[in-house]
């Protein structure tokens, strides 16, 4: 079956429903026809020059059979809040829509619904990517790797051959782990971390951050 080319209304008004907006437009087959939010959070009534509608009321103006969603949402409460609202749409008979950057690496076809994977990605082979994913730039996923659903991903995140990802679990920048490990649901994998072994649910990691010395930069010789 071809895949869908119907027009996009993303959810959310703010910085990262603008970025999602001009991938769509610059760098898919897609278009942007509206915004939507929840009837409590409507303030505007356009936002990238469309319109901003509530989304109580979306299936009767941009009724799903025309139009696709795509939820525009960070890793508020651990990406639940993207997972929510993705439900929601999937409730009202929507299809999600997935972005996956022409600039970017891809040799996988195992790729979920409302993924949003950005330019300078590499996914090797035989990769999962689950549904609700957020991929931003630069990250390498090693081969026969999973990403479980709603997982946020930063950049230049190194996610080695055979790793398990679970759901909703948030990755930070430059974070690495090792190859065949398993990282549970709903973990907090913190800025460089390096990941030598299995994480269980809901697992916390940590990298030491830098340190602030006290000498001041117009003190140090030979520089």
């Amino acid at each position: 079956m071809a895949a869908s080319t119907k027009p996009v209304v993303i959810f959310g008004s703010g910085e990262l429903s603008e970025v999602a907006h001009y991938y769509f437009e610059k760098d898919s087959d897609r278009s942007v026809t509206a915004f939507t939010v929840d009837d409590d959070h409507l303030t505007e009534q356009t936002f990238c020059g469309k319109p901003v509608v509530p989304f109580e009321d979306l299936s009767n103006s941009h009724p799903p059979d025309a139009h696709d969603g795509f939820v525009a949402v960070g890793y508020s409460g651990l990406n639940k809040l993207r997972m929510d609202k993705c439900l929601a749409y999937r409730a009202l008979d929507y299809d999600l829509a997935s972005y996956v950057s022409s600039r970017a690496n891809v040799l996988t076809e195992h790729i979920g619904w409302n993924v949003f994977l950005l330019e300078d990605n590499t996914v090797q082979p035989f990769v999962r990517i689950g549904n609700g994913v957020t991929l931003w730039s630069g990250n390498h996923i090693g081969h026969h790797a999973s990403i479980g659903d709603f997982a946020f991903i930063s950049s230049h995140v190194v996610i080695s051959g055979g790793v398990s990802v679970g759901e909703r679990t948030f990755m930070g920048v430059n974070a690495t782990t090792n190859d065949h490990i398993s990282i549970g649901e709903r973990c907090l994998i913190g800025s460089g971390a390096l990941i030598t072994k299995d994480v269980d649910d809901e697992g916390v990691l940590s990298a030491e951050p830098a340190k602030l010395s006290r000498v001041p930069s117009s003190r140090l010789r030979g520089i």
